[in-house]
This record gives C-alpha cells, structure tokens and sequence, in this order.
C-alpha cells in the first residue's frame, strides 16, 4: 500500500509539473516592445516575486504596492510598469510560495529573486528557468558589467554544466563589523580599548569586577553576544572575532580555502577549542552574558543599551540601534574601534557578504532588455547620477529645503515620521548599493567634499556611525565571503542539519562547563564520521567543478 501511495503521488507531482511547465508560465507580453528613445513603446509590464522585509510595504496614504512613487516613476521614465504578483513576508513564507508555484499551483512571475541555494538548484532543475549567458551578453549595461566582473563568484550558485541560470542580487562587499565600547567606563577606569586577545580580557574583567559605572554595585560584566544559532552571526552581537583570534581565517559555519586550495570547514579547526576554553573561563567568570545560548543577535543588544553590557560587536550601523544608553544613563559614552588581533599578532577575520539572493527569470520572459534597463537605472542612486541625485524621491527618502538637502524626515517639507525607503519597493528587500565596505565614508574623511547624494547621505550619519564605516571600509582585508556558496549537496541535504545542531550544543556545553574541554575533540571526530567527510568531499568536487568555469569569459565580461 505504501508503495502505491508513493507511484500515486509522484504520478501527481510529475502531471502538474508537466501541467506549469505547459501553460502556467506566460511571458508578460506576447510580442516584444521595443525601446525607443530610452522608453519602451507600447509601454510594458515586468511581473515580479518579492520577499518583503520588516521596512518595506510601508506606503504614502493613497499609494499602494503596485502604485507607488516608485512605479509610477516606471512607466513614465522607462514604458516600464513593474507588478508584484507573488508577495511573500519572512524567508520561509516567501520560499513556500515560491515552491507552490514550482510544482505548478501558482504561475512564476518573469522575474523571480531567490535568496535559498537549495531552492535555486530546484529552480534549475524544474527546467522552468531562463538560461541568460546570451542575454547578458546582449544587454547588460556596461556600468553592471563592471560591477558584476568584481564578484565572478556570485555566479556560482546559478552555474549547471557550464550555463548560466541567473545572477546576483546587487553583488557589493558589505560592510564589517567593528566593536562598541563603554568609553566612559574605559576613562572611569583608566584604561585603553583592547587590540589583543590578553587586553580584551583585562578590560572585560575590569568591567564586570571593577565596577565601571560607579555605583558601588556589582551590576555590569564585560562582553554581550550570541550564541543562539551559531557562533558566526555575521552582524551583530557576534563573537567570531574570539574564535578567529585562535583560528585565523577557518571561523566556524563557514568554508575557507586552505594552502593547498581545497576547502576546509572551518569549526573544526583545533584553534576552536582554545577559543572555546577562553569563552568558557570568561563565562565562570561572569564576563559574558548569563543567558548567551538562549539570546538571539538583536536579543542580546538589550544589555548593553540597558548600560549593563561594556562591549559588543555588531556592523557601523548598530551604534544608531543601541545609542539610547547615552540617553538614558547619564556620562554614557559610545566610542567605535576595530576588532582586535589575533594570537599570531595579525588580524582576526569575518564573513563577508557578496550578495543577497539570486535573479532568476521566468524560460518564457522575452524581455530581459527592459529588466537590464529598468534595473540599471535603479543603481543611479548608488552612485549620485541620473534621476536619482540625492535618492530615489524628493519628500520620500530626501527633501530639499531652503535650497538645502536634507535626509532627515522630520526636516522635511512635509515632515515624516521615518524616510520612505522607496529603494524597497522595487525588485528586491534592499536597494543596490556600490559603496562596498564604506568607501563614501572613507572619502569623507580623507577630505572629499559631499557633492553628490552619496557622500551627501553618508555625511549625514553621526560621527560614530561614521567613524565605525571607515574602519570598516580600512579593514575591508578582513572580510571572507564563504567560498562554498552553491546548493546543499546530497550529504548536507541528510545530515547538515544533524550536524550543525551537534556543533552548536557541543559549542554551548563546553562554554558553560557542562562538557569538559576534550568534547571538542569528540565532536571533531563525530562530525567526520557523521557525514562531514563526505559533504567535505562533495562541496571540494563542486569547488573543482566550478573553477573549471571561467564565467567572465563565457559572458563576454574578460
């Protein structure tokens, strides 16, 4: 009976398969617009996915997700109206969707953001995906070819036999992470910001025992992060700097080329137990926060905006989340520094970021010409050119006043509570940036003079925000985008997840003394035995595979 059920239902699966790929995916247009004078006439229709995050779908009154500010600017600017007709909220919602109209149940919209490797693969597989090497070749602007030639990698995940089924999403190198400090506990106690791990640990324990604050209590400890999910948050409150002090450039959840130029996974590095038994004698100690397994990244903020916390280490722009303790508790003082050095005196490292998610596009979109020129113009605001000088609308994400611009909404003409990010009503969660790691910030403050909306925006930010980019942006050499970035392979898909919870707990056992030190060896070996030879295996044959590919030849960008 099972195996009749099983025949059943693949049966099923493989009709509406069958069924989508037939009649549910109809290009926008049955014949091509054509583009005259930089506007398509008769003007046109790009259907669109959309994951939205917690800042988009925030509208004007009388202004609405597929009429805005944004798209009206389409149709008029470009013969370009741009229509959201598969709507998703968090990832797993979006990604559901997404799924429901692979199997045929829902139409795939023309253009199709993807931010899931595995959901890319199955994408491919579905054979309901444009192959865009030609397309790219054809109309990609110049200004995105020189972008896209920066990040050959970004394409790794969108590479099957040699051809191409998307690109990234606005491929830039984010921004790093710097650390956060109590100054005025530094001063109240005479000391300087640590620049070693042995420094680090003197001014936490200085400002768990030595009370920074001055009221005679002991209520503050050193260090804030979490460690709920992973040990590498990537953003803020993240301790990776403690692991990489010992590790080097093999920090944990993340794949790194070795020496020999083959990839290794960098939790199971020996180093990892060293950082592991500092965490662990800090936590004794009472340096970190109680309650770090259970506190999530944006969770374990809370002590240091409560003036409980000294230190925590998050992206520039977290200082304008957690600035309140300088309101609240009197002599507050935030100052920003670079991450310290590791054991070997040289810098310790983080993930870097590349892009979120993929372009993917419905097999029958016949009009890639108008994407490529709709989501060109769109980086005119990432670079201060165009139609988008200062941002993307005068009284939304900007205003000039008195002849003066301003990014600040409540000074705006028609005061706002918040900027409209008018950037997200678009394609994508985020609007294309080229800034990298900080560089507008940089150029501040090497002197250049804020003349267009770049630097003018940046110049905007307080002078710690500031200062955070441009440390961010003096130690770009730190970030390391993951060089594995292609789908979960045949083991991972198994025994990934088996696998990551088995670090985590073992991680979290030792830090808190419930498991001796030597747990990290077993973990070691169970990791090996449990599937993690093989998935080394197989994401080392996929490395090899894809460095056979030389991408920028193949679409015309060497």
């Amino acid at each position: 009976m099972k195996k009749a059920s099983s025949i059943l239902m693949t049966a099923l699966l493989s009709a509406s398969l069958l069924a989508g790929c037939s009649g549910g995916d109809q290009p926008s247009s049955e014949k091509r617009s054509t583009l005259k004078d930089g506007k398509f006439d008769p003007p046109i229709t790009l259907k669109i996915a959309k994951q939205q995050d917690e800042n988009a779908g925030k509208y004007l009154p009388g202004e609405s997700l597929n009429d805005n500010v944004l798209t009206r600017w389409g149709v008029e600017k470009l013969g370009i109206k741009v229509e959201t007709t598969l709507l998703g909220g968090d990832g797993a919602q979006y990604n559901n969707k997404l799924r429901l109209a692979l199997t045929g149940s829902e139409q795939l919209p023309d253009i199709i953001p993807v931010y899931d490797t595995m959901l890319a693969n199955d994408l491919i597989q579905s054979g309901r995906v444009k192959e865009i090497t030609e397309d790219i070749k054809s109309y990609m602007p110049e200004r995105l070819k020189k972008i896209y030639k920066e990040y050959p990698m970004t394409f790794n995940p969108v590479i099957r036999d040699g051809k191409v089924y998307g690109m990234a999403i606005a491929p830039n190198l984010t921004e790093g992470e710097v650390m956060l400090i109590r100054q005025d506990w530094l001063d109240n106690l005479k000391l300087k910001a640590p620049t070693t791990i042995e420094e680090f640990e003197q001014v936490i324990a200085a400002f768990t025992d030595g009370d920074p604050d001055g009221d005679g209590k002991k209520d503050t400890y050193g260090f804030t992060l979490s460690g709920k999910d992973s040990y590498n948050t990537g953003w803020v409150s993240d301790p990776v700097m403690i692991f990489s002090a010992f590790t080097g450039k093999n920090i944990p959840r993340q794949w790194n080329e070795d020496s020999s130029g083959k990839l290794v996974y960098g939790s199971v590095d020996p180093g990892n137990k060293e950082a592991l038994a500092k965490l662990r004698d800090w936590y004794s100690k009472g340096y970190l926060n109680k309650e770090l397994a259970t506190k999530g990244a944006w969770d374990a903020l809370a002590d240091f905006t409560e003036g409980k916390a000294g230190i925590i280490i998050g992206r520039p722009w977290l200082y304008g989340s957690v600035k309140d303790v300088e309101k609240n508790v009197k002599g507050a003082k935030i100052e920003v520094y670079p991450t310290i050095n590791g054991i070997d005196g040289g810098k310790t490292y983080q993930s870097g970021q590349l892009n979120d998610g993929v372009f993917m596009f419905n097999k029958d979109f016949n009009q890639m010409d108008a994407f490529f020129l709709y989501y060109d113009k769109l980086y005119d605001a990432a670079f201060g050119t165009g139609d988008f000088v200062y941002g993307y609308a005068q009284g939304y994400d900007y205003d000039i006043v008195n002849g003066e611009v301003t990014f600040d909404p409540q000074k705006f003409n028609k005061p706002l509570d918040a900027v409209q990010s008018v950037g997200k009503m678009s394609f994508t969660k985020n609007m294309p940036t080229a800034d990298g790691p900080g560089k507008s910030f940089y150029d501040l403050a090497q002197g250049v003079k804020p003349d267009n909306g770049v630097l003018m925006r940046s110049d905007s930010n307080d002078a710690t925000t500031q200062k955070g980019y441009v440390i961010s942006y003096e130690n770009a050499d730190v970030l390391l985008p993951n060089a594995f970035n292609g789908p979960p392979t045949k083991t991972m898909q198994s025994s990934l997840e088996q696998l990551n919870t088995m670090e985590q707990e073992t991680f979290t056992k030792i830090i808190y003394s419930k498991e001796p030190l030597e747990a990290f060896d077993t973990f070691v070996k169970q990791w090996y035995a449990k599937g993690g030879e093989q998935i080394a295996k197989e994401v080392n044959e996929w490395y090899s595979d894809v460095k056979k590919v030389d991408i920028m030849d193949q679409i015309g960008m060497n």
